[in-house]
């Protein structure tokens, strides 16, 4: 029987890793590109170390982990909602809408098949956008789980990413997804524009006292619940960057730096594996290459919305300058989106301590 695709991607991923790290040890451009991530005025052995506790975390994001016992019970949460995630994104990838039947029933008002035409149509869409919606919370809960788990003490965020991965490689695959989602929605009007037909639709029954079938499955309290939710440009990245706030401002006790630590390791170990080429021409396929980009987008944006003064600023364990160009160097049609979620959805691109060049770059 012949492999699977994904059992190809597997297994290249794999390789391509062994590939890391036999390169890694032998080459000082591809250890001083990292090392100067860190600041550090110790000696180059300290630093040394550092680096090789570092270079796990590349396998995080290109292998299969099975959890150790104390990550189990996370793991298992997480990979409940990921199961599920790659049937939403088959969904949205799918979603065509209702255009044509709206478009008739908006231009015949009078004629009541073409009005039950288009609700017909609309109902079952409406019930797919809710089930995206109640899975960006489940989603929410799940990115909450592993920021407990990856920033909880005594360990430093470096040692949570060594000991924990398994749950660091769902924290990479969970961004991943929230790209990806984002991606499709901002790329297709008919969601905004079914749910619109949708309310106006509803709105106009109640006013004449009409109560149809489909609000037992979305009443009004969730319909504007939805709304606020597909208004955002990037609602599911939104929906984690809130979490992450939250994440942060209710456990007062831990220090910010244990998280915006781990989100800037994150950041930095897919900007060098995708500038450095003697690493980036060992990607055997697009969607390994999309999977580090869009990763490394996502945990700059949360970062940018955690750290107090963001990831543009010049005091930003986070290359940007670096990050952007390595964004920009990829075909426009790849990263165009990746691109306009770091213009539109970060906090501090158009603070004052924001470079010139950075906004430069993202014009």
């Amino acid at each position: 029987m012949a492999a699977s695709p994904q059992t190809w991607i597997k297994c290249s991923n794999f390789l391509l890793w062994r590939c890391f790290v036999v390169i890694a040890v032998s080459n000082l451009r591809f250890l001083s590109g990292l090392l100067g991530y860190f600041h550090f005025s110790s000696s180059f052995l300290t630093n040394y170390r550092l680096l090789s506790n570092l270079l796990p975390v590349l396998f995080h994001f290109l292998s299969i982990f099975s959890p150790t016992e104390a990550e189990t019970a996370v793991w298992n949460q997480v990979s409940a909602v990921l199961e599920e995630a790659h049937g939403i994104l088959a969904e949205l990838q799918s979603y065509n809408g209702a255009g044509q039947e709206i478009r008739e029933a908006i231009q015949n008002p009078g004629d009541l098949a073409l009005q039950e035409k288009a609700w017909n149509a609309v109902c079952p869409l409406v019930a797919k956008l809710k089930r995206f919606y109640e899975f960006s919370l489940r989603l929410e809960n799940a990115l909450r789980s592993l920021l407990e788990a990856l920033t909880s003490p005594p360990y430093a965020p470096m040692q949570h990413l060594e000991r924990e991965q398994a749950l660091a490689k769902q924290f990479a695959e969970i961004l991943h997804f929230t790209l990806s989602f984002d991606e499709l929605k901002m790329t297709n009007p008919a969601i905004q524009n079914d749910f619109s037909y949708y309310r106006r639709t509803i709105s106009r029954n109640r006013l004449n006292n009409q109560q149809l079938e489909a609000e037992n499955e979305v009443n009004n309290e969730m319909a504007n619940r939805m709304s606020l939710f597909y208004a955002e440009a990037t609602p599911m990245l939104k929906t984690l960057s809130n979490a992450t706030t939250k994440f942060v401002s209710e456990n007062k006790t831990l220090p910010i730096e244990d998280t915006t630590d781990c989100l800037s390791t994150m950041a930095c170990v897919c900007r060098v594996m995708l500038e450095t080429p003697e690493y980036r021409c060992r990607f055997t396929n697009t969607d390994t290459m999309l999977f580090c980009m869009r990763v490394m987008v996502g945990v700059i944006i949360l970062y940018d919305h955690v750290h107090p003064v963001g990831a543009f600023a010049k005091t930003s364990k986070i290359d940007m300058k670096g990050c952007i160009k390595v964004l920009k160097e990829q075909p426009s049609n790849s990263v165009e989106g990746l691109l306009n979620a770091l213009r539109y959805t970060t906090r501090h691109l158009n603070d004052d301590s924001t470079s010139k060049q950075i906004r430069a770059l993202l014009q």
